[in-house]
């Protein structure tokens, strides 16, 4: 039944692409690894509204479902069509690689959106500082613990580039306090995992300090979890990293700590698309800049959704 869906989803995109292409001057697309996530569904929401309103262009998307083997025919077909723009959000950082030269070759620009891949063969890349995302958080714990307890480390899906990157900028600042011990578990970026990781640590009799979280859907999971066993996770030191809407109240209510402002990315993505698209030269790879936020600052920093 799952395939048999995919497949029609993916003879949908394919009817929608021929006819956008010839209609109208310009097609972008966004394949994206899953909307699932609320982080990247907001992406793909946000590069929408970005080219909503302008009338020579269509934009449309795919869901990969979190299926590489999907996201890989997905960015296939859209080459295989010409369109003009190919923005890229991965879960693998290696096996979108040789689909993603072929969109090169067939002439399509190609963005890759928040996750990076190997190589560089890609008309622009954007995303944030990921080892300074993990580098604060770790300082922020390793101050309000004053050097000394145990943190939680939850990481993301093993596959991405992000993940690896917030991970060694999180456990290379934590190396300088020794006497705090990290342990590591993965909630893939999504809150169901967390919860059923955590609850695991839980049943165990673990229990931490602190906790950096990956994104803050899966500290979201780990409340809900912590709530079950009734504990007050306002008890614990908790920094997540996104900076959603439930984060903020979740700042506000003092439930969570802080957490480490990611923009989406998807305006600049659209920007760059169109940039592509005039034949405007673009960066080849540009950064958006991340902040912390805490209680001091929660009032005056907005979430990205």
């Amino acid at each position: 039944m799952k395939i048999a869906k995919n497949i029609i989803t993916l003879l949908t995109l394919l009817f929608a692409t021929a006819l956008f292409a010839e209609s109208a001057k310009h097609l972008i697309v966004f394949a994206q690894d899953t909307m699932a996530n609320d982080f990247r569904k907001a992406q793909v929401l946000e590069v929408q509204r970005a080219l909503q309103n302008l009338p020579d262009v269509h934009f449309i998307s795919s869901d990969a479902k979190g299926s590489t083997s999907m996201l890989i025919h997905q960015i296939e077909k859209f080459a295989a069509q010409r369109v003009d723009v190919l923005i890229l959000g991965t879960n693998d950082a290696a096996a979108v690689v040789p689909a993603v030269d072929k969109a090169m070759k067939n002439g399509v620009k190609v963005i890759i959106l928040d996750r990076g891949i190997e190589g560089e063969n890609y008309s622009a890349f954007i995303n944030s500082d990921n080892i300074k995302i993990g580098a604060i958080g770790a300082e922020y714990i390793a101050k309000e613990l004053h050097g000394k307890g145990t943190v939680l480390l939850f990481e993301g899906i093993q596959t991405a580039d992000v993940t690896h990157l917030r991970s060694k900028g999180f456990l290379d600042l934590m190396a300088k306090y020794p006497g705090i011990k990290v342990i590591k578990r993965t909630g893939n970026y999504l809150r169901k995992d967390a919860i059923i990781e955590m609850e695991k640590l839980l049943a165990e009799g673990i229990r931490v300090d602190a906790i950096f979280s990956e994104s803050d859907s899966m500290l979201s999971g780990v409340r809900s979890a912590l709530e079950r066993y009734n504990i007050d996770p306002s008890t614990i030191i908790m920094v997540g990293c996104d900076y959603t809407s439930e984060a903020r109240e979740a700042i506000r209510k003092g439930s969570q700590s802080g957490s480490v402002l990611f923009p989406l990315g998807g305006s600049a993505a659209a920007q760059t698309a169109l940039q592509l698209i005039k034949g405007e030269r673009v960066k080849k790879h540009r950064f958006i800049p991340v902040e912390l936020v805490t209680k001091d600052n929660v009032e005056r920093v907005e979430p990205i959704f």
